[in-house]
């Protein structure tokens, strides 16, 4: 059963370059991801018996991959351990997103025959698409700039966070006693505030005072720098990735020494 594990563990993985099996399973799951995508897209257009039909088998095709991907869970050596190694495995974001992609099929199975609750549960479907993150190295690539930018993010979120609540408190002050029902309360008025600091301006609610119309203004042209700020942050993130993706590739001279040439991360 070991050697059984481990071939199953080999061609269920992201294939390596010359693994024609695990190549074979990656495109068939592509496609597969693809075709539920667009299946859950055209059934909101017409209706038809094909798509319940072909729901079934992807759900029972998704369902035995998430299996599988529990049951050789050992084989890797982060997750060695039979029992907590295959939980701890099962929390990771990928196999969450796994199980996401079926649970739309077998709730309603528990939740009794509400077919508002059942149409919520069917619109979950469409996280299959975050499956592809397995198999895109575009998603791959994604993921690591995140994961090294993810200091200054925060940092990012926390100062969104701030001013959103303070352009919101001001603003409640502000108008609170002209437009009542606009702004009623500071968590009705963070609408305002984030709609604001975007830069969006739905419109929907305004500042009618000469204060609040001023203060509205300094709030909008702050939102500008404000929203700059990630996406200088992933676009330098996002050149760096690349600039040590081709240095890993040999496409780019590196000055450091040796890359690693899945990751691109430099080695000691």
């Amino acid at each position: 059963m070991s050697s059984v594990r481990k071939a199953v563990y080999r061609i269920i993985e992201p294939a390596e370059r010359g693994d024609l099996s695990s190549k074979i399973f990656d495109i068939f799951m592509l496609l597969l991801i693809v075709s539920n995508i667009l299946a859950v897209i055209l059934e909101t257009v017409k209706p038809y018996k094909f798509y319940v039909y072909f729901e079934i088998i992807s759900v029972i095709i998704f369902t035995v991959e998430y299996l599988l991907r529990l049951w050789t869970a050992p084989e890797n050596p982060a997750f060695s351990r039979p029992v907590s190694g295959r939980i701890r495995f099962a929390l990771t974001p990928l196999i969450l997103i796994d199980l996401i992609a079926i649970l739309p099929f077998y709730l309603p199975m528990f939740v009794g025959f509400d077919m508002r609750i059942v149409r919520v549960f069917r619109l979950f479907r469409i996280f299959r698409i975050f499956k592809l993150g397995r198999y895109s190295k575009a998603m791959h690539l994604l993921g690591r700039v995140f994961r090294s930018q993810k200091e200054e993010l925060l940092i990012v979120v926390v100062i969104m966070l701030f001013l959103i609540i303070t352009s919101a408190s001001v603003m409640f002050y502000v108008e609170n006693s002209v437009q009542p029902d606009h702004f009623r309360n500071i968590p009705q008025t963070m609408w305002w505030a984030v709609s604001a600091l975007t830069t969006v301006g739905y419109g929907d609610v305004v500042p009618a005072t000469v204060l609040g119309k001023i203060l509205g203004a300094f709030i909008s042209i702050m939102g500008i720098g404000l929203f700059a700020l990630p996406t200088g942050i992933l676009a330098s993130g996002f050149t760096e990735e690349l600039r040590l993706h081709r240095q890993a590739m040999g496409k780019e001279p590196s000055a450091r020494g040796n890359f690693c040439k899945h990751c691109g991360k430099p080695l000691d």
